[in-house]
């Protein structure tokens, strides 16, 4: 077994990685780049190498670097993790070239499935199920020629990649054009590589795909499928293992022509094969062959009660016993949530900056890098977390799935927590139909506020406050003036203690993304909706849209509130929800509101409506 194992990542599955190394006993070394010099990974490793600025490019992709961190530490394996360099045959080949073990599949695994036209070429000649296609396109005329033959509608693919860059549906003659050219020069600018082939598109499309091992002499098993249809723009939301709603002959002939398609090439290590499940037909065709581990495998081993990174560092090792597989019985259900750091109310932009406030539920299977504290940066993908969760039942685990994204607590930043609520509720998800294309029409209630001026000095404060850690170095905080905002509370309903919005001399510009009601208190500043102006101390309805504006000072004072129905949802540190600035905790990221913050509504006690006057 190998003394000391190299983690060629970053994030989660870097952190999933340490922890399976430290239990199997091996130590572990982390690279990292100068962004995550303060990541999760690299604190719980037992050794940890710099290797570059914080672009990836810079990093995380430089062969040259990665491979010297492994020298000069003695690690005598390089585990790739997914993502990055997971898939690339010449980071493979350069690990062997150095005398280092590539924990994965072989690199001409990787080529023969790397491109998306050479593995429908391999699936062909296994007997694995295609949908009408194309081979690689010539040029556009070529394009028109082979769509009018497969039939409209169909998808121009890039034969690189992932991660639903490189696909466009095309519905007529006349968009291929500019289509085809999207692909093409996406292909390029991610890939290196512009191969554009065309494939017939199902509407009632299901993403089925099944998790594969294989021991590089010929012996292949499966462990079951998932179903990876909640996607966004082609990016998986939710997955979940089985897949319901699947004929038990249709499950068995996933795994069959699977395990067939690895036996053909002699496959080692893990990999997943993708299909394309048409729920209308009970049909099934080949997509492609992801030659690492998946973001999702952990429902897999969830339910089989395996530890797949272990299985691959085994493997790599040469100590993997036998594989066989009628000793695989997948018991109960799974389900994983992946949380990112992009803002679901406008149309998922990403997030970055300090994450004030981090907090688990405990009934859960949690893969991330962050806590309280950690700093996400703009340089690599979104995802903060995976929410696993199982259940003796697909019904339980739903139900542990829902409870589990309730007590998750994430503050200082934008997140798609509450999508992942709201969709983990959907009538289509509890009965099992998602198809691919169903969240393009999931209607998403962004419960938010968004501010689009801060004014002056404006901060999310609660009543009493925070009290009694002048011991510590903590002096009182809470609203200037309490009376004015208890009262403002109490005129729309809330507790008197609810947090609200404390300005100076200037208040703020919000835009309101749901129906509310609020009320204006303190210091009369001059304010208005859409323009029209609106009273103090007075309860008035805002709708989805509307816009508050509250100005300067109209009489005396220079202290204002504003009070939402059902409060400010910040999280609650040292006993309260109030800002205290020097301290740079509490409120919304422990500092004064800044142009572009998103503020979420609380929820109403026993179900009361935010919507009435």
């Amino acid at each position: 077994m190998f003394r000391k194992v190299l983690i060629a990542n970053r994030g989660a599955i870097a952190c999933r990685i340490v922890h399976t190394l430290d239990r199997m006993g091996i130590a572990s070394v982390a690279v990292y780049s100068e962004a995550d010099r303060h990541s999760m990974h690299v604190m719980r490793a037992g050794e940890s190498v710099a290797i570059g600025a914080s672009p990836a490019a810079e990093n995380y992709l430089k062969v040259d670097a990665i491979l010297d961190a492994a020298r000069k530490t003695g690690a005598e394996a390089i585990h790739p993790g997914y993502g990055f360099l997971a898939e690339n045959p010449g980071f493979a080949d350069a690990c062997e070239q150095a005398g280092i073990v590539f924990i994965g599949p072989k690199p001409t695994h990787m080529r023969a499935f790397g491109l998306k036209h050479r593995a429908r070429e391999v699936a062909l000649r296994s007997n694995v199920p295609l949908a009408p296609g194309s081979g690689v396109i010539r040029d556009i005329a070529h394009a028109m020629s082979e769509a009018a033959r497969i039939g409209y509608p169909v998808m121009i693919k890039s034969t690189a990649g992932g991660g639903g860059i490189g696909l466009e549906l095309v519905t007529a003659p006349g968009d291929i054009a500019p289509l085809y050219e999207r692909v093409e020069r996406l292909a390029r600018n991610n890939f290196k590589e512009a191969g554009i082939f065309i494939e017939k598109y199902v509407a009632r499309a299901r993403h089925i795909e099944v998790q594969i091992f294989g021991d590089g002499k010929g012996n292949v098993v499966s462990l079951g499928e998932r179903d990876c249809s909640a996607q966004r723009r082609n990016q998986k939301v939710i997955e979940e293992t089985p897949a319901p709603n699947l004929p038990d002959q249709t499950r068995a002939a996933l795994w069959d022509t699977a395990c067939r398609l690895g036996q053909s090439v002699n496959y080692e290590s893990a990999g997943t094969v993708e299909y394309l499940y048409d729920a209308a037909t009970d049909e099934f065709y080949f997509l492609e062959v992801n030659t690492r581990l998946q973001v999702e495998h952990g429902v897999s081993e969830e339910v089989n009660g395996v530890d797949l990174v272990e299985w691959m560092v085994r493997q790599a090792a040469g100590e993997m016993p036998p594989l066989d597989q009628t000793s695989i019985e997948p018991k109960g259900a799974s389900i994983q949530a992946r949380l990112y750091a992009e803002d679901p109310g406008r149309d998922f932009r990403p997030s970055s900056g300090l994450l004030t406030h981090v907090a688990w539920p405990n009934d859960a299977r949690i893969e991330t890098w962050v806590q309280s504290g950690s700093e996400v940066s703009p340089f690599y993908d979104p995802m903060l977390a995976k929410i696993i969760v199982t259940g003796v039942t697909r019904e339980e685990a739903l139900s542990k799935l829902q409870t589990a994204l309730d007590a998750t607590e994430i503050g200082g930043l934008e997140t798609n927590l509450d999508y992942l609520r709201q969709l983990s509720r959907l009538d289509v998800l509890a009965r099992g139909e998602m198809l691919t294309r169903t969240l393009q029409t999931f209607a998403y209630k962004a419960d938010t506020i968004e501010v689009l001026a801060p004014g002056t000095q404006t901060t999310i404060q609660d009543w009493p406050g925070r009290l009694g850690y002048w011991a510590v170095g903590v002096p009182p905080s809470g609203p200037m003036d309490p009376l004015s905002f208890r009262l403002a509370n109490r005129l729309i309903g809330n507790d008197e203690g609810a947090a609200g919005i404390e300005t100076t001399l200037s208040g703020p510009t919000l835009k309101f993304n749901s129906d509310t009601v609020i009320c204006l208190g303190g210091a009369e500043l001059i304010a208005t909706v859409d323009g029209e102006p609106v009273p103090y101390w007075q309860a008035f309805a805002v709708k989805a849209g509307q816009v508050l504006k509250v100005a300067g000072v109209k009489g005396p004072g220079v202290r204002a509130y504003i009070a939402v129905r059902g409060g400010i949802d910040v999280p609650n540190y040292l006993g309260s929800r109030s800002t205290f600035t020097l301290g740079k905790f509490g409120g919304h990221a422990g500092r004064t509101l800044r142009t572009g913050d998103v503020l979420h509504i609380g929820a109403m006690p026993d179900g009361a409506s935010k919507e009435t006057s």
